[in-house]
């Protein structure tokens, strides 16, 4: 008699599982900043420095006096000239400087009038405001201060952050070193585009979307190609894969079927430690260890391993790169414009995508096998297991955008 079948686990409990198993990479070296757009920062970065250095204004205009101005209709001499990156000499009672877009502001001087509001006649201008002591300054510090810690360890960097650590004089970086991904896929049904399509072949897709994700991780990517349906075949790459890399993706071989001989190879090879998730698209998922890597299955079908690479392999990946902030995907509530009236036992992700009316509809066809529903969205519906939809109901919206990157 067959032992009883163990119950899927959830979408929450299979990347718990996961994420509970990450060893993040040690590894570190010191790069360019101009170079680490995309790395992982390995320790916190602290500012020598304040930003801005010193009091300097926010526009053009006229450095004052706030007491030589409270007429309101004041005219004063123009005792000077200061661009950006220059220093002036101390402001005199009773004159203005002329002053530009992040100069500093000289000594003496405590507001800045903004050039609209002043009318110059030869060096006399004549100041049409009553500025408060303080206007239109930015003062030493308001952004950084000496000292403070402005880049915390375990932070992606991005535009922004590296735009932060240039603006402190941070040069180099200290960041985790890539994460070493292989990949393979099973399928003798498989061809690559460019050669004859064979009758009931099909081109690998999957080869061009996984690569391209794994690319916008900032992952090194060692590439098998295509393996033979065969478990000595898939147990020799297993093996080979595993060499120099930290985690091993494939695609394809993961149901149950007599050509699918991953799920034997990998215990073979390693050990399972996790497989079938109530997800749909994407039920078979395998999780385990080949050697010292990682091993995550991904289902054949394009949109099962699209979306389940989204869902449990990016946040695995980031963990696995040091990323020590949030991982989980931000979800909006959306108005549902469509209906949904069967509910599933399983986790559904929908494709679909906003329309000009603040709503989210459906795409037509939500099969594991259409991959222009990917194309054609903005994101998915997170609709939980035993859930309809009606017209109207408030929907878990995750944009695309908050997954590829």
């Amino acid at each position: 008699m067959d032992a009883p079948r163990k119950p899927m686990l959830s979408v929450g409990e299979a990347l718990a599982f996961m994420l509970d198993a990450v060893r993040p990479v040690a590894d570190t070296e010191t790069i360019p900043t101009l170079e680490a757009n995309g790395r992982v920062l390995a320790t916190a970065q602290v500012s020598g420095m304040n930003v801005p250095g010193a009091d300097n204004t926010q526009m053009d205009g006229y450095a004052v006096r706030a007491a030589d101005c409270v007429s309101g209709n004041a005219s004063l001499t123009v005792s000077q000239r200061i661009p950006a990156g220059h220093v002036g000499q101390p402001l005199l009672p009773g004159t203005a400087a002329r002053i530009f877009t992040g100069a500093m502001i000289p000594q003496g001087a405590d507001a800045v009038v903004m050039q609209e509001q002043c009318e110059l006649a030869g060096d006399v201008v004549t100041v049409k405001h009553a500025p408060k002591s303080g206007e239109w300054i930015r003062r030493a510090g308001e952004d950084i201060n000496n000292g403070s810690v402005i880049l915390p360890a375990g932070v992606r960097l991005r535009s922004q952050e590296l735009g932060l650590a240039a603006s402190v004089g941070l040069a180099e970086l200290p960041v985790k070193r890539k994460l070493r991904v292989a990949v393979f896929f099973t399928g003798d049904e498989l061809t690559m585009p460019g050669e004859p399509l064979a009758q009931g072949a099909i081109y690998n897709s999957n080869r061009f979307t996984l690569r391209a994700l794994l690319e916008n991780l900032g992952c090194e990517i060692s590439d098998f190609g295509i393996v033979p349906d065969t478990l000595e075949a898939t147990r020799s790459v297993l093996r080979e894969s595993a060499q120099g890399h930290d985690l091993i993706i494939t695609s394809g071989g993961v149901s149950v079927g007599e050509e699918d001989h991953i799920k034997p190879a990998v215990e073979a090879e390693g050990k399972l430690n996790m497989w079938q998730i109530a997800v749909k698209p994407g039920k078979p998922l395998a999780f385990g260890e080949v050697q010292q890597a990682f091993f995550i299955g991904l289902p054949g079908n394009p949109v099962s391993s699209f979306v389940t690479f989204l869902l449990f392999v990016r946040p695995f990946i980031l963990r696995l790169q040091g990323v020590e902030g949030p991982i989980v995907p931000r979800a909006y509530s959306m108005r549902a414009d469509f209906a949904w009236p069967k509910a599933d036992k399983r986790n559904e992700f929908l494709r679909v995508r906003v329309n000009d009316n603040g709503g989210v509809e459906l795409f037509r066809n939500q099969s594991s096998g259409v991959l222009t529903s990917t194309v054609w969205g903005d994101g998915v519906i997170d609709n939980p297991p035993g859930q309809t939809i009606a017209v109207g109901d408030l929907v878990r919206f995750i944009p695309f955008n908050e997954l590829l990157y």
